[in-house]
């Protein structure tokens, strides 16, 4: 895909990316949002209430209740945006997944650009 362009901002397919990370509750979630936003590691996390995950863990099946993260970043800082969530969440294995963000509302990834700093 080609870069979009709007005014003087030029966007470049997968500068940005969302992350996904569940956890217990969204106290939890809170907390691990206000670092990542405080540490410039994210620009908005949208947490998204009452989830519920079915899995494998440690032959067995599990079912919790939980509650999702939507991680707005640059892709440059998905590593330091991993290790913030793995050193401060409370699952011994924690889900952060990542996708990039190919197209959006030029106007807000140019502020998610702002916000975040490239690494």
């Amino acid at each position: 895909m080609a870069s979009s362009t709007e005014g003087d901002y030029q966007y470049t397919p997968g500068l940005h990316s969302v992350s996904y990370v569940t956890a217990p509750d969204e106290e939890t979630a809170k907390k691990l949002a206000e670092g990542l936003v405080k540490n410039k590691l994210a620009a908005c996390v949208n947490i998204i209430p009452s989830i519920f995950s079915v899995y494998e863990w440690k032959d067995e099946i599990q079912k919790d209740p939980e509650v999702l993260m939507m991680i707005k970043t640059r892709t440059s800082r998905l590593e330091d945006l991993t290790k913030f969530v793995r050193d401060n969440h409370p699952y011994e294995v924690c889900e952060v997944i990542s996708t990039p963000i190919q197209h959006g509302n030029l106007p807000y990834l140019k502020w998610l650009g702002e916000i975040v700093p490239d690494k």
